[in-house]
């Protein structure tokens, strides 16, 4: 027992020095420790309460960041195939080597701001659906996360539901994806991206893997997301921040798109392209402050010091005074700390609330690009700003583009689009509005502020609201003086040649020949307002603009051609046609043209319709000179009538299985035998043309339309002077009068009518040829010996000729 005692003692002992000692160390540690500053969990009351990161709690942050840095789709969430168009664009957009990959940011801010716009119109029937706190802030957000290269956009507006994620963004491609595709192919213009809708798909220019994350008040929080490898998820989001409402973007940048990470960069952006978007953008953003901090008792004795070596005698009293003061007061020193706030980027005020006068045309021109979703170079041509007082108050800003949609003119009178916004006391209510213009001027871009409307009330009260029809009279009337204006203000519109060079050297150059553009891309809406716009048909004629006989390829107005005609011409002289070219070699102009009378040449089909309801202008007739009723004055009309009524009778009793009404002696030809005109009110040979070309066209309902032909001849012609002569001789021979079908038949066609029987005209003409050539007319056609098929058989020779071509091709 007592062997084991002493080593017991000496263990005790050793306890006893070693516990006081570690004891001493733990204590230290926890002083040193405590020194340290401790950070507590932090809970966002907010979107972007801190600068990295999304989350609620240390897990939630765990699971996000995984989920962010493994650009894979999760395993438990639903697969889905992109449509064949939607994966077709989104190729052209990865594989793009299109420099501009700005434009990412602003489709993604549009249409943002358009889901921010849904929820305020929904919120004026039923405020409930804002829902309460930070929802209530119609905003847009953008965040960056520079170390996991993620660039964050997020709005509070309606949200999609799981199948608004599936429709909208994958498996049913809008209308505009295969036109988009189709203009890229063509153009290589990527600009136009908003214009067709699919804008979305345009941060695959930046981005390899993008999740939306979005929350609809009627369904779950859910994640949709891609890696434009031709498939897309979506998954009920158990993971992030719930949003409340609204969408989340979070594009995963590729390597090459790093300069998106720049504060400075997306600020130019946001400036650029988005100025005017009508909710606040927010960027959260990176901020160095000064700030006061406690100073080290060495520093603080050393400014001491260097504050003493500095000081003259006088101030000394006043200074120790100054320091006895301080030495109460703790010391600091100011330092320079990095912190992070949100940075409004979009302090910019309507620009139809501010007055005209003090919007620059720049300001104009950006508004312009925002609203019409073109940021080309192109600068609108026109533009209306005005107020409307009285009965009915609005505001607006009225543009005229550039160019003209690609798909102005398809679908005409069976789609409803509008180009115009509609806002009731700043409160956007909706683009799809039809009542504020006419169909013909739908080209015009631009925005409408009420005061009047009423807010609250559904859509369809609102089209039949009295004061919609007040708003329309005043922008129709703003809209065509808009493009009077832009006539007048035209170097090359103007009569007066002195005033022309003195506005060619002035800075008035830049208008030269803009309505000359204008009339290219949009002439054809203006004569459309004249066929289904009766109030302001004489309005839109004096902005209709035609090619003359006379103008050298330069347009002209009515009132120019007025103002050139001859003192005894009563009508607007004007004629119809495929090509300028064909009708500057019709028959129906010589006469006039050695009389120098001006006629307009008219070859848009359009044309036909718009002359049927321009009947007159300015107390002026229109006269169709292919058609009956041209009056020109001729002296020895009266004696030809009487010379030639023996054959002009003769000539209707031959034509008479023709369906033609009448021959006459024509007033109009020079040079050409003869032509054949139509009644006045019935088509013109073109009309027809146009009609029967139409795809439902009813040939036996179009019947009673066809005008009445009338044969007219030159009395002056040899051909006409003979014919009568041997008319007078035997008035039954029928060689005559198959030359006379010949003639009208050949008339027919010069004249621009289609032939009913182009057998019976071409076995005439061989007929003739002939006769020509002093062939019996009973000659026939030789016919072909009748020989029996033999089978071919290749002889010796056959072969080596054969052999000898092959072995020249190896040869060569």
């Amino acid at each position: 027992m007592r062997k084991w005692t002493i080593p017991f003692v000496l263990f005790l002992l050793c306890l006893i020095f070693l516990v006081p000692d570690q004891g001493r160390k733990i204590q230290a540690n926890a002083e040193a420790d405590s020194d340290a500053p401790v950070d507590p969990p932090k809970v966002e009351e907010k979107f972007g309460a801190v600068p990295n990161g999304l989350s609620t709690d240390s897990d939630v942050a765990k699971r996000e960041a995984e989920s962010m840095s493994r650009k894979t789709l999760r395993a438990s969430a639903e697969k889905f195939e992109f449509q064949a168009e939607v994966s077709r664009l989104m190729d052209i957009l990865i594989n793009s080597l299109y420099s501009n990959k700005d434009i990412f940011l602003r489709e993604l801010i549009s249409n943002a701001s358009d889901a921010l716009d849904k929820i305020r119109f929904l919120a004026l029937t039923d405020k409930e659906v804002l829902g309460e706190g930070d929802n209530t802030k119609l905003e847009i957000q953008i965040k960056l996360d520079k170390e996991k290269k993620i660039l964050s956009i997020r709005d509070r507006g309606v949200g999609m539901t799981k199948e608004d994620l599936r429709k909208n963004l994958g498996t049913i491609a809008k209308s505009g994806t295969s036109a988009f595709v189709e203009k890229m192919q063509t153009s290589g213009d990527l600009n136009l991206i908003g214009q067709f809708g699919v804008g979305f798909y345009s941060v695959y220019l930046v981005a390899d893997y993008v999740e939306v994350i979005s929350k609809h008040n009627d369904d779950k929080q859910y994640v949709w997301e891609s890696k434009a490898d031709g498939a897309f998820a979506i998954s009920e989001d158990t993971w992030n921040e719930p949003l409340g409402r609204g969408t989340e973007i979070r594009l995963h940048l590729r390597d090459e798109a790093g300069e998106y990470l720049d504060e400075l960069k997306l600020k130019e952006l946001v400036k650029k392209y988005s100025e005017f978007i009508n909710f606040p953008i927010n960027l959260w953003a990176s901020k160095e402050v000064e700030k006061e901090v406690p100073a080290d008792e060495d520093e603080s004795i050393d400014e001491e010091e260097t504050s003493e070596s500095s000081s003259s005698e006088e101030e000394g009293e006043e200074e120790d005074a100054e320091k006895a003061e301080d030495e109460k007061k703790p010391k600091t020193k100011t330092v320079k700390e990095t912190t992070y706030e949100w940075e409004l980027l979009n302090d910019m005020k309507a620009i139809w609330l501010r007055s005209p006068k003090e919007v620059t045309d720049e300001e104009y021109n950006k508004f312009y690009h925002s609203l019409a979703k073109d940021f080309s170079e192109d600068k609108p041509m026109a533009w209306s700003h005005f107020n409307a007082e009285g009965d009915v108050e609005f505001k607006a800003v009225l543009f005229i583009p550039p160019k003209a949609p690609h798909d102005l003119y398809e679908s005409y009178y069976n789609t409803k689009q509008s180009n115009l916004k509609l806002y009731v006391r700043r409160v956007f209510i909706s683009d799809e509005f039809n009542e504020l213009l006419p169909k013909y001027l739908n080209f015009l871009m631009g925005l409408v502020d009420s005061d009047t409307l009423p807010l609250n009330v559904s859509r369809e009260m609102l089209q039949q609201h009295s004061s919609l029809k007040t708003i329309k009279k005043k922008l129709i009337r703003k809209a065509l003086d808009m493009i009077r204006k832009l006539a007048e203000e035209d170097p090359d519109e103007t009569n007066d040649k002195e005033k022309r060079d003195v506005e060619e050297s002035s800075e008035e150059n830049e208008k030269k020949g803009q309505y000359a553009k204008f009339w290219n891309e949009f002439g054809k809406s203006i004569k459309l307002g004249i066929i289904e716009d009766a109030t302001n048909r004489n309005r839109l004629a004096k902005l209709l603009r035609f090619e003359t006989t006379k103008s050298d390829g330069k347009l002209t107005s009515l009132d120019q051609y007025i103002s050139r005609m001859k003192s005894s011409q009563k009508d607007i002289f004007y004629i119809t046609g495929a090509s300028k070219e064909q009708l500057e070699k019709s028959p129906f102009l010589e006469r006039l043209n050695k009389k120098d009378y001006e006629v307009i040449l008219l070859t848009d089909p359009v044309d036909e319709y718009l002359m049927q309801y321009l009947m007159d202008y300015e107390d002026k007739k229109f006269q169709n000179v292919s058609k009956e009723g041209l009056k020109l004055k001729d002296s020895k009309t009266k004696e030809l009538k009487e010379s030639f009524k023996g054959l002009t009778k003769w000539w209707k009793t031959t034509l008479a299985s023709d369906n033609v009404e009448d021959v006459k002696i024509s007033n109009r030809l020079a040079d050409t035998p003869c032509v054949v005109v139509t009644s006045k009110y019935g088509w013109s040979a073109y009309m027809e043309k146009i009609m029967h070309s139409q795809t439902l066209s009813d040939a036996s309902k179009q019947a009673y339309m066809r005008g009445k032909r009338v044969l007219e001849i030159n009395p002056r012609h040899p051909i006409i002077k003979a014919l009568r002569e041997r008319v007078v001789t035997d008035p039954e021979d029928e060689s005559v009068k198959l030359t006379a079908k010949l003639i009208y038949q050949t008339a027919l066609m010069e004249s621009g009518f289609d032939l009913s029987d182009p057998k019976d005209f071409a076995s005439h003409i061989y007929s003739s040829v002939k006769s020509s050539l002093n062939i019996s007319p009973d000659a026939t056609v030789e016919e072909e010996e009748d020989e029996a098929e033999e089978p071919e058989v290749e002889t010796k020779a056959d072969e080596e000729s054969a052999s000898e071509d092959s072995e020249l091709k190896d040869e060569l």
